[in-house]
């Protein structure tokens, strides 16, 4: 089969298109041919990991070390990339009772990666659900990293009903999900992005949206019950007078420092620091195709790219100019 393989760090340019073993699903597993995978910040992580020293590691430098076993010290352990994907069910093992041949499904595999090929496998028992009907292949597959991130991130600070919520960074993978979560959740929801987004935040439904280049959302008065930091890089002096009483500062991506300000301020403040870690599960991503199913979430697709061009799909990325997701066709 055709893959996408990296043998050593580096440049997008360290992406060659190449023939690989078509793998064969163990009796609990399902062979997928993959349709569709997107570029997330993920896969360009990955992709050029010797050059992310612990200082511009987007967490805490505890937490790098770890990641540098797990993706490989001198060069990848993994050689294909590729965390999210959609695509339809070929085989399945001898024990598997949730799938059928000929199921269209789409699914996450976090740092296991290998969805930049024509087929990989998947345990029945792993992130990977029917795909909904409502949706392509290529909208299915950007989905589940953002949606399952955003889902779990809000969960942790009980979003409730009427509460003002701000996404700062809401039109990227997690904050777009984040903005239409949120809404799902029946909060007031502002979104803070870059004026080339703006329509976009707007579309995904957000109450109000404030572009970051004209306006330092606080300074202007607005009392939020929760700030989502999407990107970590504003920080909670700044953001601690747009924060009500009892009002929460939630990170996606945090450092040391915003680790002890979670534990004074637990201690100490009424206004709180929340870093949080993502661990989702299947019934999470059932949960996400039933809200995309029901109308309540929507994938916005940047531009697509064919498996061979997967190199300069990374190229594109790293642009930071991506307005939605980029999406590999395979």
């Amino acid at each position: 089969m055709k893959a996408i393989v990296y043998t050593e760090y580096g440049s997008p340019d360290v992406l060659q298109l190449k023939e690989v073993e078509k793998p064969t699903p163990k009796d609990n597993e399902v062979l997928i041919r993959v349709h569709a995978t997107p570029v997330n910040y993920g896969d360009t992580l990955a992709r050029n990991f010797k050059a992310i020293s612990p200082s511009k590691f987007n967490m805490p430098f505890l937490f790098w070390f770890p990641a540098k076993i797990a993706i490989g010290l001198r060069r990848p352990k993994t050689t294909v990339l590729g965390s999210e994907f959609a695509g339809e069910i070929e085989a399945v093992g001898k024990d598997v009772k949730r799938f059928k041949k000929g199921d269209q499904v789409f699914g996450y595999r976090a740092m296991s990666f290998g969805a930049n090929a024509e087929y990989l496998c998947m345990a029945e028992a792993g992130l990977v659900t029917t795909k909904p009907s409502n949706m392509t292949y290529e909208e299915a597959a950007a989905v589940p990293y953002g949606a399952l991130t955003a889902l779990n991130l809000l969960r942790k600070v009980n979003i409730q009903r009427g509460q003002k919520v701000l996404i700062n960074g809401a039109s990227g993978g997690i904050g777009s999900y984040a903005v239409q979560l949120a809404k799902y959740y029946g909060a007031e929801v502002t979104g803070v992005c870059s004026t080339p987004r703006l329509a976009l935040v707007k579309a995904l439904g957000a109450d109000k949206v404030i572009d970051y280049t004209k306006e330092d959302f606080t300074q202007n008065g607005e009392t939020y019950d929760l700030i989502f930091d999407i990107l970590g890089r504003s920080s909670f002096s700044r953001n601690k007078r747009a924060l009500k009483q009892n009002g929460r500062y939630l990170l996606a991506s945090f450092k040391m420092k915003q680790l002890f300000q979670m534990l004074w301020t637990s201690m100490l403040e009424s206004k709180k620091v929340i870093c949080a870690l993502s661990n989702e599960t299947p019934q999470d991503l059932l949960l996400i195709k039933e809200l995309i199913e029901a109308g309540k979430i929507k994938a916005i697709i940047d531009r697509c790219y064919p498996l061979e061009q997967t190199a300069e799909a990374h190229r594109y990325v790293e642009t930071g100019h991506k307005t939605g997701s980029v999406v590999i066709l395979v």
